[in-house]
């Protein structure tokens, strides 16, 4: 059974308190997201759990803990504001227990919704785990960038953009 179906699980808004959960999981999981140093790290999950003020953020909590955040980043420009850009993250020790699927299921809500996307875009990198959430919710590859990333050792990995189209095109 999934954690999600529990009755100790609950969606809520994110909020400025969830921030040390967020930091903690992304410098986890640097491979996955655009960080290399703590330095990037710290700034992203500054700037991602800042979309909470506008209620573009939600948080996945289990028996009371944060077990997932996912955030619309939305777009500051009045000719781009019918699209945005989708990031989640999910507590490690929490993975494959419904949790991301969850998350996406709400957070995908919201933005067709609330905030009355046309599309949303999720950005991941060849190999990454959320690959099989994203396509499950609905979400297309609609192009890969090879050679986008470079790790530390190396090795170059693809940018895939998927998008969920809520105009059925």
């Amino acid at each position: 059974m999934s954690i999600s179906d529990e009755s100790d699980y609950d969606i809520r808004y994110s909020n400025e308190k969830d921030h040390p959960f967020l930091h903690k999981w992304l410098g986890m999981d640097r491979e996955w997201y655009p960080v290399s140093s703590d330095k990037d790290v710290e700034g992203m999950s500054k700037n991602w759990i800042g979309f909470y003020r506008y209620g573009a953020s939600l948080t996945a909590t289990y028996k009371g803990d944060v077990a997932g955040i996912a955030t619309l980043f939305l777009m500051p420009y009045r000719k781009v504001i019918h699209h945005c850009l989708l990031y989640f993250i999910v507590n490690p020790d929490l993975r494959g227990r419904g949790v991301g699927s969850s998350l996406i299921k709400n957070i995908t809500h919201l933005g067709q919704t609330y905030f009355r996307f046309e599309w949303m875009n999720a950005e991941v990198y060849g190999g990454c785990p959320a690959i099989p959430l994203l396509e499950k919710a609905g979400y297309q590859a609609q192009f890969t960038q090879e050679k986008f990333m470079k790790d530390e050792e190396g090795n170059y990995h693809p940018r895939i953009l998927y998008q969920k189209d809520f105009n059925g095109k």
